[in-house]
């Protein structure tokens, strides 16, 4: 695959805010394995490998284990993640895959359960910077670096 062009040489000032916003939401408080893993999640949803491949580092790096890397694709399945990150992770795939199955209630209740009204603002934020950095990926064709 052949990357389309670099957004940030075509648009830098737009990009620079993006990246503003992007260092805002990693400061937010929010843990940071939580912000990886709910990166990943909407990443493999959106199926981008630029994205799930800079997060799986990135996570692993910071010291997640790799099995919940692993099963993160069968989270509801898998007994590795607390209540606080299925709530997490629901509420990610909710809004990441918006109008086939909307934000149910049930989704949103399990957010209301395990994170305050700041806390589901800034994850709601979270989500939709990485679909928003999912979409720039896969737009224009960004290559993840696997030793080529």
């Amino acid at each position: 695959m052949t990357p389309r062009l670099n957004p940030f040489a075509a648009a830098p000032q737009l990009m620079q805010a993006v990246l503003d916003l992007e260092a805002q939401v990693k400061q937010c408080g929010l843990e940071h394995s939580l912000i990886e893993l709910v990166k990943v999640r909407a990443s493999q949803l959106n199926g981008c490998a630029y994205c799930i491949h800079m997060h799986t580092t990135d996570a692993r790096a910071a010291g997640e284990r790799e099995e919940r890397l692993y099963l993160l694709d069968a989270w509801r399945e898998a007994p590795l993640y607390t209540g606080r990150e299925r709530a997490a992770l629901g509420w990610t795939e909710a809004l990441t895959r918006g109008a086939p199955i909307h934000a149910r209630d049930a989704d949103y209740a399990a957010l209301q359960a395990e994170f305050s009204a700041e806390e589901q603002v800034k994850l709601t934020v979270l989500i939709g910077m990485i679909n928003l950095w999912n979409r720039i990926a896969i737009g224009f064709a960004s290559v993840p670096d696997v030793g080529r």
